[in-house]
């Protein structure tokens, strides 16, 4: 029997949840640090996303895919995730750099294209949890077989 904590999540749940938030702790930094440093010496705001999401997609794969689930998942729908979601800090941080450029320092401009950036992946960090869980490393359905020799056979 499973512990159920006082939010009526299991331990198991919350210790997933821990794990993929480290995961993507470990994640975030290596990329945030990848971007500001891009943005930082003029690189354009959608490379320097590009370089970001590289430099964050392996640890986070590699994390995610060994130490929170512990399984290989589906590579096709994980593809389709982290792509979508570097398309999103893309648009975003494209967006924010031409909104900040009447603004003459340079640190600051930096600070808050770097900020959307991190914003934009703070907020799909819940929604990538959900479809990671639900989609790329889902444990896999029991065998048909195995359903039916649970049921009656009736004659």
């Amino acid at each position: 029997m499973r512990a159920i904590t006082k939010t009526g999540l299991s331990r198991g749940r919350l210790l997933l949840w821990a794990r993929y938030s480290a995961s993507s702790v470990v994640a975030t930094v290596v990329s945030q640090l990848a971007f500001a440093l891009c943005y930082w010496f003029g690189t354009a705001a959608i490379v320097a996303t590009v370089v970001a999401w590289f430099a964050g997609a392996v640890p986070n794969y590699v994390l995610n895919r060994r130490y929170t689930w512990g399984r290989s998942g589906q590579k096709l729908p994980y593809t389709i995730i982290v792509i979508g979601s570097a398309v999103t800090a893309a648009v975003v941080t494209s967006v924010t750099d031409h909104l900040v450029q009447p603004i003459e320092s340079h640190a600051w401009k930096t600070i808050l294209v770097s900020g959307s950036y991190l914003a934009t992946y703070a907020i799909l960090f819940i929604v990538k949890f959900v479809l990671f869980d639900r989609l790329v490393f889902a444990k896999p359905a029991p065998a048909a077989e195995s359903a039916e020799a649970r049921t009656p056979v009736t004659t």
